[in-house]
């Protein structure tokens, strides 16, 4: 059984998902974003996606354009961001594209110097890059373990260093970070780097915005659960079930209370929430969009 298509503004681009359900939720009612984050800019790095679909960037980035936000969409695969800058586009947003390797320290720098010198300025930075490897601490690698390091968790640590300089500077701005329930639960596989990384984003999250909320910055995290995203397909199949998604989806939908599984239009929402002004009395904390997975003890 499928879940009904999500809505939140009249003119959001639809997509038919294979989701598999055991139950079928109500159809949720039409959120208006318009004018939220109007006149901010926002870098989105991992804005990209690994196929067509609702990935948390490419669903952050036009989420956030429809709600104002002019969108300086980070990745490092260009091709990867055709179908978010269409999609932005289509909805009449202002979307830049830039590549760039956010593990490394010279490319982000220049990342962030790009966008303040096309927009003057960066309100929002949401980090949305990340991805796991399968394996505990003797199967896994070691240079695979470094890998997973530098892009979950250096990665956010090296666009806070070259963007928090310039929020400074503004004397205002939010980071909202992207972590996974991997971070605060075992979530069904082996993946201790990728767990620990994402544990590592929540802490680095609480301490800067710690550190920053005298200066008027907020950094706060999502938690995603386990979200129908193409990297489902592309990826987590053949990592855990053989390539057989169906199986995997069914092993996943398993976990969660509400029966079915939420998409990077999920976290978007949660996301908007974060970086919008309705939360400028919220720093330092998660919010976790999961459908109540990590709720049971089951």
């Amino acid at each position: 059984m499928c879940r009904p298509q999500q809505v939140w503004h009249w003119n959001f681009p639809s997509l038919h998902r294979k989701d598999i359900a055991m139950s079928t939720p109500q159809t949720s009612a039409v959120t208006n974003t318009n004018g939220r984050l109007q006149g901010k800019v926002a870098i989105v790095t991992g804005a990209g996606c690994v196929g067509p679909g609702w990935g948390n960037g490419r669903a952050v980035a036009v989420l956030f354009a429809q709600a104002g936000a002019t969108i300086f969409a980070v990745d490092k695969n260009a091709e990867a961001m055709e179908e978010t800058i269409r999609r932005v586009r289509e909805v009449g947003g202002t979307i830049s594209a830039h590549t760039c390797d956010v593990t490394d320290s010279t490319s982000v720098a220049e990342m962030v110097a790009a966008c303040e010198a096309q927009y003057g300025r960066v309100d929002i930075l949401v980090n949305n890059v990340g991805g796991s490897a399968a394996g505990g601490p003797v199967a896994l690698a070691e240079e695979k373990w470094d890998a997973q390091v530098d892009f979950n968790l250096k990665s956010v640590y090296l666009t806070c260093k070259h963007v928090l300089p310039v929020m400074e500077k503004q004397g205002k701005g939010a980071i909202v970070n992207t972590a996974s329930t991997s971070g605060i639960r075992w979530t069904g596989s082996a993946q201790v780097a990728y767990a620990a990384c994402k544990a590592g984003v929540i802490q680095l999250s609480r301490v800067v915005a710690v550190e920053y909320a005298k200066k008027g910055i907020r950094v706060n995290t999502v938690v995603p659960g386990q979200l129908h995203t193409p990297m489902v397909e592309v990826r987590l199949a053949g990592q855990r079930s053989g390539g057989d998604v169906d199986k995997l989806l069914e092993s996943r939908v398993a976990r969660i209370p509400l029966g079915f599984m939420g998409d990077g239009r999920d976290t978007a929402n949660a996301a908007l929430f974060l970086a919008s002004d309705e939360a400028q009395f919220v720093t330092g904390t998660e919010i976790i969009v999961d459908g109540g997975m990590t709720a049971r003890c089951d």
